[in-house]
């Protein structure tokens, strides 16, 4: 597929017409800190795989009702993972097949792809022609639509600098938008002291709990469908690692919810 084109994958018929159609007003309500379910939520993110790190918190919010859209920037044809493909246009068609698989099992099964290119969106971002440029138009698309936003924070999980122009050209467009239309946006996060004593997360950034005042619940059943999902990603993880990852993160990160601080 060419380099700028949107593919959007759904099994819900005109799911992401009535997505676009809907009028963007705020319809959630709270209940302490915790985020009762918006009726459109749409997940910005880089690469396919990069829903894992909320997973079971997509799952939650399609259980209870919401529109759930993942949205990715890239479709990861960098990176070959553990897989043997080289890199390019195989297997970004394979890992969007991974990420419509891992969109099912947590019942987002509205998928969209921006194909900007996996590693570019840092390269030359202020030019009118760069990736950047470009994925801040398809997410103008998109992002005024919904009622909850999540996505990275500005650390980018691990600084990766993709994770980092998700963030920043998401929240220019939600910062831009008048209040009364403004989706909630949620920078998803590892409260200080809770990251995993594995070599693989080392780099990963922490937030102080006391910024990370939004979460979102979840149930065995929602943990089961991320674990369900994360063995989607064959071409990112070998055996152990999408065994092991989810009773990880919910034993250490989440324990029991996903943590998030707001934006604004």
């Amino acid at each position: 597929m060419k380099k700028g084109t949107m593919m959007i994958r759904t099994a819900l018929t005109g799911a992401f017409a009535a997505l676009a159609l809907a009028p963007a007003t705020q319809a959630e309500t709270e209940n302490e800190n915790e985020i009762v379910t918006p009726q459109r939520v749409l997940v910005v993110l880089a690469h396919p795989d990069d829903e894992l790190f909320m997973a079971p918190a997509i799952a939650a919010l399609a259980r209870q009702g919401a529109v759930v859209t993942l949205a990715y920037a890239t479709q990861g044809e960098a990176g070959p993972g553990v897989s043997n493909y080289a890199p390019g246009e195989e297997l970004a068609d394979v890992r969007l097949q991974e990420a419509f698989c891992s969109g099912q099992e947590l019942g987002a099964p509205v998928v969209i792809t921006f194909n900007r290119g996996d590693g570019r969106l840092g390269v030359d971002a202020h030019h009118k022609d760069s990736p950047a440029s470009g994925l801040l138009r398809d997410f103008t698309t998109v992002v005024p639509v919904q009622n909850l936003v999540l996505t990275w924070g500005p650390d980018g999980g691990y600084g990766h600098a993709d994770h980092r122009m998700v963030n920043a050209l998401t929240t220019q467009i939600v910062q831009a938008m008048p209040a009364a239309k403004r989706p909630r946006l949620l920078y998803v996060g590892i409260p200080s002291g809770s990251r995993p004593d594995v070599p693989q997360m080392a780099g990963w950034a922490e937030t102080d709990p006391a910024l990370l005042t939004e979460t979102i619940a979840y149930t065995t059943a929602d943990l089961e469908a991320a674990k369900a999902a994360v063995q989607c990603h064959v071409t990112q993880f070998d055996a152990d690692t999408r065994a092991g990852m989810m009773p990880l993160f919910d034993a250490t990160i989440w324990q029991g919810k996903v943590h998030f601080r707001p934006a604004f």
